[in-house]
């Protein structure tokens, strides 16, 4: 239903119309047929809506009895005999409400803490008092409503189902979600077992062993590795039957991959017991053994490792992945998305149903870290969603150091941020793994039937400190006096089993014994066997772009014809579809621009990229906060029509009919996010080497929002975790007097990121540049990443412009020379500088007809094109300086990186000097004039 529908619907609500309303309400309830059809439609949608699921009853025939018992005697008297009645349908009323409040309100009373360590707090809704019942109406017959298993009971035999359903070791929060399918869903799901899974026999054994496997593992390593940080899972062992069972599940509904993701706390355990990592290869590392690759130079500690193998279960095999992940909490949550998207797009998977991705996070974390609302923001937009994600919270009531809600949030419960996105949370105590067990199964069919996010807040606790090596009974002696008591859940569980006659205490001594000589032989402890040869369909082979060299030459020019016939594509649009005035003109001369009759602009030259790249069989994704248009009005790869909605086939993107048969082009005005939408499109480029995947900042300095996805994730992922990724970041970057925040991308930054040739820093000036520098990203057997300060009022600077010529015979250049033809013997300066700065210098040196200072731009900072640079050196031997020029302040911009690298080709009586503004704290200044004086005085420095 449309927003205009919706109003159209309700239009007659006002508050002038109520009487008449009301009486019209009055009247349907005492006979449907008396109202008009679409009142009748109207008020059934209005009973369908009530949450209690009650049929109202006509008012005003109850208000006129007691009118009438003011007035007449004979009236009182017929309302006394008739009172009974009233008063049974009243009592009928609040049963249904304290059906309501359970289901609302029920998880206050759960039992879900392992520990105890708080009173249950009183819930008055959830007493019979509240609602004028007593012990008297306990065996009293009432209508149930929508209660799932019982029609009409006795208030005590409701009551019990309640209290079974909502207050055990189960507790849930669904009644927010506003539609009315997923809450019966879930009802259905939740009433109907009463949240108590029926496991068979064989199922309880696998789980104990699953959880002894959890427990045994845990207490070697403490004892094998004494002080050595692991991060245990100790007192979250439940972790590892759900976990196993989501797989299982995942096997039996036909999906393909799980990919997950989660921080250092019991990723050891997960890695060994879930995922099938051999633990002589994880004694190794706690030893410090490491199997070194060339692309990995520093590699990372253990517990940020991740890992990857093709598990077998009943409905065939499941490839389980674990993301590397640094120690940034939650900022793993956007990258595996990103990875998780990347891959269904790679199967066609469009709903989510073979690739699904399950996130496991620490309860502080997840109230506390921004990104983990970014990432739930996202997850059902168009360009991100991926089909729903399971979320499961290892709950351990800590945090860091802190157990005190006060410090760690500011909410009732840590998974209240899900509510946001109406994603159901099912609170569960982890000392019980059957009820663990069915929160899993009903989280994972709950996201594969709605296609949504889904929260398991596992309660549980840490046993030992935050790593091997603290004592947290320092700051938190009552709790853990608790702890200390607590038996473990391994052995709570295994008595109820032995008490159930499913295993025998000695048996269940056994798996520990069985499980401790597993791990001496350094073999796995899994049930589900790890398929090694296994041949995955869909995996992506990386090993072709592995020890390749920058600068291997890629022919990305393109000829001429195809270009002007690629033109004719992106100028086309369909008929009766209204341009804009302006984009209008822009598309009519980018007709121009591929006739060859009109040079080509940014916009156009970047689009004939995405073009030709598209023909070669490469798919093209960009996101950003404006990119379909772009920022600068620059782009229009989607086209709007002035006429219809977007969502009434009122946008039209040329790139996406470039061929009949054609990889995808997507480009997305994303949401107003920086660090989760830069980290998904990180998780998409690491999984998918053939497409040309970009993030655009609206401005450059919007990636500062990012920083932790730049520096833990795009400078280092190759050499910590051996990722290669060939993800590109367009920063508009430029001074032009906008001020502090819109000026500078912090160069800086990235280029004090660079080493080991683990990215790619460049400036181009031209549009051709461009052109050939996305194409070259792709048709380079080369992932790295890409860093573009890309132009913002150079976008439309006329001696900013390039020929189709320049597409078609070029190449990019790492460094372009002097353009005008000077005599380099009398050449005394050379002036080296990147982006816009060039035309500024061009065009002074021109108006004071200067022929002794050569300009050179250097379009690739890193790495530097060491080769080129020499050659000009020595075309300028007789040059008596060297100087670079640089917009920026000087303790910013390039200068202090890219000083090392002129000094290495200087000649000797040779000096080397810099143009720039004055050192500063901030990136620019706030005032036009003193820009603009700053920018001459600069230019005036290189050419004085």
């Amino acid at each position: 239903m449309t927003v205009m529908q919706a109003f159209l619907d309700n239009s007659y609500l006002y508050g002038g119309n109520a009487e008449f309303v009301e009486g019209l309400y009055e009247s349907w309830l005492g006979n449907p047929e008396s109202v008009g059809e679409e009142w009748r439609r109207y008020f059934e949608r209005l009973q369908q809506s009530d949450s209690g699921q009650t049929r109202d009853i006509p008012h005003a025939p109850i208000r006129e009895s007691f009118i009438q018992c003011t007035r007449d005697p004979a009236a009182a008297n017929h309302l006394l005999v008739c009172s009974p009645f009233l008063e049974l349908e009243r009592k009928q009323v609040k049963v249904l409400q304290l059906i309501n409040a359970y289901r609302f309100l029920g998880v206050r009373h759960a039992n879900v803490d392992p520990i105890k360590r708080f009173e249950r707090p009183r819930v008055p809704q959830l007493e019979l008092a509240y609602y004028g019942l007593g012990e008297a109406d306990l065996a009293t017959l009432f209508d149930t409503g929508s209660l799932v298993g019982l029609d009409r009971a006795s208030l005590a035999e409701i009551l019990a189902m309640l209290q079974e359903t909502y207050c055990g070791t189960f507790g849930a929060e669904y009644m927010y979600i506003s539609d009315i399918a997923q809450k019966r869903w879930l009802q259905a799901q939740i009433e109907g077992c009463r949240a108590r899974p029926n496991l068979p026999p064989a199922q309880k054994k696998h789980v104990l062993g699953r959880v002894t496997a959890a427990e045994t593992l845990e207490k070697y390593l403490h004892t094998r590795f004494v002080g050595q940080k692991r991060f245990s899972l100790e007192g979250s062992e439940s972790l590892i039957p759900l976990l196993d069972h989501l797989v299982e599940l995942s096997g039996a509904r036909g999906v393909q991959e799980v990919v997950l993701g989660m921080a250092h706390r019991g990723r050891l355990n997960v890695l060994v017991n879930i995922i099938g990592k051999m633990p002589r290869d994880l004694f190794n590392e706690f030893e410090g053994i490491h199997s070194h690759h060339d692309h990995i130079t520093t590699g990372d500690v253990k517990y940020h490792q991740g890992f990857s193998s093709d598990v077998a279960t009943s409905g065939g095999p499941v490839h389980v992945t674990l993301a590397f992940n640094p120690s940034h909490l939650e900022i793993i949550n956007p990258v595996v998305e990103g990875s998780v998207r990347a891959r269904q797009h790679r199967r066609g998977d469009l709903l989510g149903e073979q690739v699904i991705p399950v996130l496991i996070h620490g309860d502080a974390a997840f109230a506390g870290q921004g990104v983990v609302m970014e990432t739930l923001n996202m997850s059902q937009t168009r360009g991100f969603g991926t089909g729903g994600t399971v979320h499961v919270v290892v709950n351990n009531q800590i945090g860091f150091t802190t157990s005190d809600a006060r410090d760690t949030r500011s909410s009732l419960y840590c998974t209240d941020v899900a509510k946001m996105v109406e994603a159901p949370v099912f609170h569960v105590n982890g000392d019980d793994p059957e009820a663990v067990l069915l929160a899993a199964q009903i989280a994972f069919d709950f996201r594969m039937t709605f296609k949504k996010d889904v929260v398991i807040d596992m309660m549980c606790m840490r046993r030992l400190g935050h790593n091997e090596q603290d004592e947290p009974a320092v700051t938190q002696p009552l709790m853990y006096k608790k702890i200390a008591q607590h038996p473990g859940t391994r052995r709570i569980y295994a008595e109820r089993l032995a008490a159930e006659g499913v295993v025998s205490a000695e048996e269940a001594q056994q798996m520990i014994v069985d499980h401790t000589e597993t791990l001496d032989a350094g073999e796995q402890l899994r049930c589900k066997p790890v398929l090694s040869n296994f041949k995955r369909a869909f995996a992506t082979d990386w090993k072709k772009f592995t020890n390749a060299n920058w600068n291997q030459p890629a022919h990305t020019a393109v000829p001429v014809p195809d270009l002007q016939r690629l033109a004719e594509k992106l100028t086309t649009v369909p008929d009766n579809f209204k341009l804009h005035p302006r984009v209008e003109k822009i598309l009519a001369d980018r007709r121009l621009m591929g006739e060859g009759k009109l040079p080509l602009d940014w916009g156009m030259a970047e689009n004939l990229a995405y073009a030709a790249l598209l023909e070669n069989g490469y798919g093209v994704r960009i996101s950003g906060q404006d990119s379909g248009r772009g920022t600068f009005f620059h782009r229009h790869a989607v086209l709007h029509d002035q006429k219809r909605e977007k969502w009434d086939a009122g946008e039209y993107v040329p790139l996406q009919h470039i061929a009949d048969k054609q990889p995808p082009f997507l480009v997305i005005d994303s949401v107003l996010s920086e660090a989760a939408v830069l980290g998904f499109e990180y998780g998409y480029s690491t999984a998918e080497p053939e497409q040309l995947v970009i993030w655009e900042g609206q401005f450059g300095d919007f990636a500062n929002g990012a920083q932790v996805v730049i520096d833990q994730f795009i400078c280092a992922g190759e050499t910590k975790w051996g990722r290669l990724c060939g993800l590109v970041m367009m920063l508009p970057h430029g001074y032009e007097g906008q001020g502090p925040e819109h000026s500078s991308a912090r160069l800086e930054r990235y280029l004090q990121l660079c080493a080991e040739y683990n990215m790619q820093v460049c400036v181009p000036s031209t549009p051709a540049q461009m052109f050939h520098m996305l194409r070259r990203q792709m048709l380079r057997p080369y992932r790295k990443p890409l860093i573009i300060m890309s132009p913002k009022s150079m976008l439309r600077r006329k001696e900013s412009v390039s020929s189709l010529d320049d597409l078609a015979n070029g190449v990019f250049q790492p460094l372009i020379p002097e353009q005008e033809k000077l005599n380099p013997k009398a050449v005394r300066r050379v002036i080296a500088c990147s982006g816009k700065v060039y035309y500024d210098l061009l065009a002074a040196r021109s108006a004071r007809d200067i022929k002794d200072i050569a300009i050179l731009r250097v379009e690739q900072i890193y790495p530097f094109p060491h080769e080129e640079f020499a050659a000009e050196m020595k075309r300028y031997a007789k040059a008596q300086e060297i100087m670079w020029v640089q917009e920026e302040p000087k303790n910013q911009g390039a200068w202090y990186t890219i000083e090392h690298y002129l000094r290495q080709h200087m000649k000797p009586g040779q000096t080397l000097s810099y143009s720039s503004r004055k050192s500063s704290a901030a990136p620019a200044v706030g005032y036009m004039a003193e820009h603009v004086e700053q920018q001459e005085a600069l230019v005036d420095a290189a050419l004085g």
